[in-house]
């Protein structure tokens, strides 16, 4: 059979278009992945999939900074909290073969389980409305970590803590609910969470690489966890495995966490129905709805509906997101808790679906009069006032506020700004009647409309010396498994939650602080010896104390 030549050449250019899209969309992805990681820190595997199949895998920086062995794409990683994914999965499949009912009181099949009156069930485990209170947030996690528990005594730990509220009347996040889901699976299963797993999940998906973590067993490319404090990067504190349970002890690979998303998207475990509603998030008793569904919670990325979760513990740090007409699949895995995995992931998902954010090799130019014409105050639909101001030639806005921090935008068209980091950006436009509104757009818009007001005054930071700085140095738990770690270099402080990347804070007085790159003020308590026990963060108009752990 003879090819016309027509028909060859135009196939040859459409392989040369197709080849020259998927070098520029890498170059993407990896000036993304340059901007988060180094090659000589601790770093990271990162895998993007379409349609089931990689298009983008990666390992950058170091597995082992002590023997200065370099990552790579095989190396397995705790998954920490991204296990709950694995343990609803789990229950949803004892569900499908009638062995158990999302709505089945917990003491069904935990007896002796002390609900002080309350009927809590199944769905309420599942998805973080129980009202038991989370064992990490209990004593002093560092210690608590390093000891070992049967299950049973896991569970005895904190099955008489106070409860933090009825059942199904709040949502928090609670690593308890999923022990005891682990327990549930093996009272049915009549088989150790860790074997239920294996079986059904890992040997049946071919997850070779994948299994329950383990203290004492040698796993081949096991990535080394770290943290960093005032000196640099340290070995993660020792966190003894029987610990986080069905709430975070799974470990595995990209490629292995690929074939797991595959088997949800295509329903190998659980039938479409049951996927359903692990992934659209619940509902309270009131009929509010909540995000979070069964060990996954909802996302939308640039107006694209996904799913999403993520895991933070000693010396890791885990994103994966999954975004679902697109058929898009980031996953990232860190061993590192100093790492904002979670910031990468959402940038690399937002590349791979064709609605990238942009970055300052994206800034223009504008002269002074085209900046001027956006100047004033904004009230936008949600309550909050934003200033759009010029100091120093260029454009700025600050957000009314505990802090009232000011921030640079920068311009990528006469009526487009964005923030630094390129996940939040303005658009300006007139109204018919020439009054100025600005769309404040994240993952969703919030419309302001001008308003007549006077702006406030900008907070003013002080110089505080090295010695009064270091007092504040340590670890602080500001909820179960979210630690927030604050270190001083010189005569600078900075603050690090779990999975997101340091940032500087500044002095207001001694023992007050404020961020500049998000709102947010952070006020230091000490004892009547003088001594740092917790800090108080104000931040979207709550106030949440935070104690000192180490």
């Amino acid at each position: 059979m003879k090819i016309k030549p027509s028909y060859l050449a135009l196939g040859l250019c459409l392989l040369f278009i197709t080849n020259i899209q998927a070098q520029d969309l890498n170059q993407q992805f990896d000036d993304i992945v340059e901007k988060y990681y180094q090659t000589d820190m601790p770093g990271a595997t990162i895998l993007v999939a379409k349609n089931g199949k990689p298009i983008y895998r990666k390992a950058v920086g170091k597995s082992d900074l002590e023997h200065d062995i370099d990552m790579i794409p095989e190396n397995v990683f705790m998954l920490a909290s991204i296990t709950k994914q694995f343990t609803a999965v789990s229950i949803l499949m004892l569900e499908e073969q009638g062995k158990l009912s999302l709505d089945d009181p917990i003491t069904k099949f935990v007896p002796d389980y002390p609900t002080n009156g309350k009927t809590i069930t199944v769905h309420q485990l599942l998805n973080h409305t129980s009202g038991i209170k989370s064992y990490t947030g209990i004593g002093d996690l560092v210690k608590v970590a390093r000891v070992d528990k049967t299950l049973d005594e896991l569970i005895d730990y904190f099955k008489n803590e106070p409860m933090d509220f009825d059942p199904g009347e709040a949502f928090k996040y609670n690593n308890s609910g999923y022990v005891l889901l682990g327990k549930i699976i093996e009272v049915i299963s009549g088989d150790t969470y860790e074997n239920f797993v294996e079986k059904n999940i890992f040997d049946r998906l071919g997850m070779t690489a994948s299994q329950y973590g383990s203290n004492r067993e040698l796993i081949k490319n096991r990535a080394m966890p770290y943290e960093q404090d005032a000196n640099g990067y340290v070995n993660a504190n020792y966190l003894s495995m029987t610990l986080p349970h069905a709430a975070g002890s799974l470990t595995s690979t990209i490629d292995d966490m690929l074939k797991w998303q595959n088997a949800l998207r295509d329903n190998t475990l659980i039938k479409a129905s049951s996927l359903q509603k692990a992934i659209n998030g619940s509902e309270l008793n009131n009929g509010e709805h909540i995000t979070y569904g069964y060990g996954l919670g909802e996302m939308t990325l640039k107006g694209s509906k996904g799913y999403t979760h993520s895991g933070g513990i000693f010396g890791t740090s885990t994103n994966g997101i999954y975004m679902i007409e697109e058929d898009v699949y980031v996953i990232g895995l860190s061993n590192c808790s100093c790492n904002d995995i979670g910031a990468l992931t959402q940038n690399l998902a937002a590349a791979a679906i064709g609605k990238p954010y942009p970055t300052m090799k994206d800034v223009v130019e504008l002269s002074q009069e085209q900046l001027k014409q956006w100047v004033g105050a904004y009230e936008f639909e949600d309550g909050a006032i934003r200033h759009i101001f010029i100091k120093d030639g260029k454009l700025k806005s600050m957000r009314e506020s505990e802090t009232n921090t000011v921030f640079d935008i920068f311009p990528l068209a006469e009526d487009r700004f964005m923030f630094e980091e390129g996940n939040i950006e303005y658009k300006f436009s007139k109204t018919a009647d020439g009054k100025r509104q600005a769309i404040f757009i994240t993952d969703s818009e919030n419309v302001g409309k001008e308003v007549d007001k006077s702006m406030p005054e900008a907070r003013k930071e002080v110089t505080l010396s090295n010695e009064i700085l270091s007092k504040y140095a340590g670890k602080y738990e500001l909820a179960p498994n979210f630690i927030v770690e604050v270190t001083v270099e010189g005569n600078k402080i900075f603050g690090q939650a779990t999975g997101q990347g340091k940032f500087e804070i500044f002095a207001e007085n001694e023992t007050t602080f404020f961020a500049k790159v998000t709102a947010l003020k952070v006020v230091f308590n000490k004892n009547e010896t003088g001594v740092v026990e917790s800090f108080t963060l104000y931040q979207g108009g709550q106030e949440t104390e935070a104690k000192k752990i180490e």
